[in-house]
């Protein structure tokens, strides 16, 4: 079987934009990446495929923003762009049901709602301004790393300036209204959230506590709870590291987090009830800065590419130990940040 895979990036030195490959199961590689879009910037990419849509961070000529693609026919369309004068997104995430697409802006502190046409078209519809800050040289303002859905389809957005994550109840036109806030503690710098399966349980990374927190999701308020925090790195780790990409496998036993300095993915077992989670494996990235990984639509395998060396590695998953055994290394990766299985 063979699986699409999209890749976005940096395009500061030797990438041109969102690349395609696939993952051959029966080979287990991953075939040479080619370019499908040029575009600059796209860091983060996110897929509509009832409608064979990718929406992507985008810049030009000082501004940024998010690009809507129509990937229905034999070569790429693009339908429009949204653009706004300064830094573009750190993370984009769609709303099928909704069809809302929203975008965490880091370096503006800002929460993006844009709707999506019939025709696939963009339009921005609400903006909430985050103000504030956290104590570490990386917190001197409002930093939103990511917004995503909760499982009763509320936004959350993790900001990573400000030591905290917000849930906004959704209108049908796109509009937030604030409903909860909980403040990790201070100098964790939350930058991803991933929620578990089934239990009403919610893993936070934090980029510059290199740690995990466990939280309760309360549905009834959109609120959470800090159950407990687990560091991803080894004790004796001194030199830097900041902490990158969340995943949950899909019967909610494992989570992986990729550590940026310390070049790894930690592996940890999720107890039954979601609650406690336990260190079982380190495992090597093979290259530095490992921004992001993910694990293909049949959880046996997952791919971590890595920004700043430019390549990608495979590994076979085991389903019952969640253990991590690399296959293929130094995949030609140019600046990826953003590893798509579609």
């Amino acid at each position: 079987m063979q699986e699409k895979i999209y890749l976005g990036g940096y395009t500061k030195r030797v990438s041109q934009g969102i690349y395609e490959t696939v993952l051959d199961t029966d080979k287990e590689t991953v075939a040479q990446p080619h370019l499908l879009i040029k575009n600059n910037g796209s860091t983060y990419i996110a897929w509509d495929g009832k409608h064979q849509r990718l929406f992507a961070i985008t810049s030009q000529d000082g501004q940024g923003g998010v690009a809507s693609y129509d990937l229905s026919g034999d070569t790429p369309r693009l339908i429009n762009t949204v653009l706004a004068p300064g830094s573009s997104p750190a993370h984009v995430f769609y709303d099928g049901g909704r069809s809302l697409l929203y975008a965490a802006n880091y370096h503006k502190g800002q929460v993006l709602v844009y709707s999506v046409a019939a025709d696939g078209t963009l339009a921005l519809v609400d903006t909430v301004q985050h103000e504030g800050h956290g104590p570490k040289p990386e917190q001197e303002a409002a930093h939103v790393h990511e917004t995503i859905l909760t499982p009763d389809n509320r936004l959350v957005a993790c900001d990573l300036g400000m030591d905290q994550i917000d849930t906004f109840d959704i209108s049908a036109s796109g509009h937030l209204t604030h409903a909860a806030t909980f403040t990790t503690p201070a100098g964790f710098g939350p930058r991803h959230i991933v929620f578990h399966p089934s239990a009403p349980i919610a893993y936070l990374l934090g980029e510059l506590g290199s740690a995990v927190i466990v939280l309760a999701y309360d549905a009834a308020k959109g609120s959470f709870t800090q159950l407990e925090e687990k560091s991803l790195i080894p004790d004796d780790w001194t030199a830097f590291n900041g902490s990158a990409a969340i995943r949950v496998s899909q019967d909610g036993r494992f989570l992986y987090a990729s550590n940026r300095g310390h070049n790894s993915i930690a592996v940890f077992s999720i107890s039954p009830d979601g609650r406690k989670i336990s260190l079982i494996q380190r495992i090597s990235t093979e290259g530095r800065i490992p921004r992001d990984f993910n694990l293909d639509p049949t959880d046996r395998y997952v791919l971590a590419v890595n920004q700043d060396s430019d390549n990608g590695t495979l590994y076979r998953r085991d389903p019952e130990s969640g253990f991590l055994t690399m296959i293929q290394k130094d995949i030609d990766t140019p600046e990826s940040t953003c590893v798509l299985f579609v």
